[in-house]
């Protein structure tokens, strides 16, 4: 699940309202700010030292590289915590999330993804770099500015290397059936990630879907629009669909919140040793009048149902559908020297009505289990409950 992300500096607390990014480069809004890992050193994990030792002199294969035996051994102490979500990416990895919840990157609109051989194969987004370039679907890659694509080499990794600044030139060498390799050379462009889509729906044109698939920095703007556009088209009640969002960014959740609140509490959260914080909207939002209807699942977590919580207990409208995932902390990011990250669980938080949620998630108001013949039961049920009001 995507964590809930709050900005830090070495030296101050920028505050919640320019909380951190990542993803799936450093910076929506305000942007990522450096972290340098403080405290301990060589002298502190002999052990360390006495095994590499032990590898260099002893192993009789060749040993992989510093970084990723580092990479290894911050793994280990990451992950003895013993928190799920303390969690350490490498350079690869942040820099996907980074880009995914800032809503944009400069790519060549493709998608990527590994067939049952390994092979990696390619599907080109219409009016896109790649697919004007004569990418075509089913092309299989084998290398990226000349670095070769062989199976060691990470999905993250290949993405990471497909993409790059705006305007700036990339060579993908493509397979395509039995013939010669193919070369294409292409200008990156800005691909625009929307995390909200909108529509007015078919069983009552009074009444509007919107959709959250996750909180990236865009999501607040995204969903203004979306309700503007459904109100321009009649839609007067609004089913917002938060299913399957594993969360993003914890401002953009509180201020998504403060586009359907008037005013007051969105989230309390509580750190060691100080005092609980709360969290509030700025003022009434555009929303505000529209019957609301919520719906979740299992895949609802963290900053998805922070939204979902605050909604709930201020009275918004009903939660719809299953149990949410239950993921109520706090991740502080750390960007590392080499642009890997170390996220690091910081603080819970709690409803308006000081609900915790963590591993236990939000029991819906209405608990109904998803279709299994192509149906849409919550959808339904939502749509009779706004119809009744």
């Amino acid at each position: 699940m995507s964590e809930m992300r709050e900005k830090r500096s070495a030296s101050d607390t920028i505050g919640f309202a320019i909380l951190a990014a990542v993803m799936l480069s450093a910076a929506f809004v305000a942007g990522y700010l450096t972290h340098a890992l403080r405290g301990g050193d060589a002298a502190s994990y002999p052990l360390l030292i006495e095994v590499r030792s032990i590898l260099n002199s002893n192993y009789l294969g060749d040993l992989p590289p510093d970084s990723i035996l580092q990479y290894g051994a911050v793994r280990g102490m990451v992950s003895a915590v013993g928190d799920p979500y303390t969690v350490f990416l490498e350079p690869a990895s942040q820099e996907l999330e980074t880009q995914s919840l800032q809503g944009a990157f400069g790519g060549i609109g493709v998608n990527l993804r590994q067939d049952e051989s390994g092979a990696v194969v390619l599907s080109p987004y219409p009016d896109l770099p790649a697919a004007r370039a004569g990418v075509q679907e089913g092309d299989v890659l084998v290398a990226v500015d000349g670095t070769l694509i062989v199976p060691e080499i990470t999905l993250d990794e290949i993405s990471a290397l497909v993409r790059g600044p705006e305007g700036t030139e990339v060579t993908i060498t493509i397979k395509r059936g039995i013939g010669p390799p193919l070369k294409f050379t292409m200008k990156r462009q800005i691909i625009e990630i929307p995390s909200v889509t909108g529509r007015v729906l078919d069983e009552d044109p009074a009444l509007g879907l919107v959709a959250i698939s996750r909180f990236s920095e865009k999501t607040p703007a995204e969903v203004q629009r979306a309700i503007d556009d459904l109100q321009a088209k009649g839609v007067t009640s609004i089913v917002l669909d938060l299913r399957g969002n594993g969360g993003g960014l914890l401002n953009s959740a509180v201020d998504t919140a403060g586009v359907f609140l008037d005013g007051g509490a969105i989230l309390i959260e509580a750190k060691r040793g100080k005092p609980e914080n709360t969290f509030t909207a700025s003022g009434k939002g555009a929303g505000t009048e529209l019957p609301l209807v919520v719906l979740v699942n299992h895949g609802t977590a963290s900053a998805a149902e922070i939204l979902a919580g605050a909604l709930r207990d201020r009275g918004r409208g009903p939660l719809i559908g299953q149990t949410t995932f239950g993921k109520g902390s706090v991740q502080l990011i750390f960007t590392l020297s080499d642009h890997s990250s170390v996220h690091v669980t910081n603080a819970r938080w709690y409803t308006p009505g000081h609900t915790g949620i963590d591993a236990v998630g939000l029991k819906p108001d209405i608990e109904l289990q998803p279709g299994t013949d192509g149906s849409d039961p919550e959808l339904e049920r939502a749509i009779q409950y706004l119809q009744s009001q």
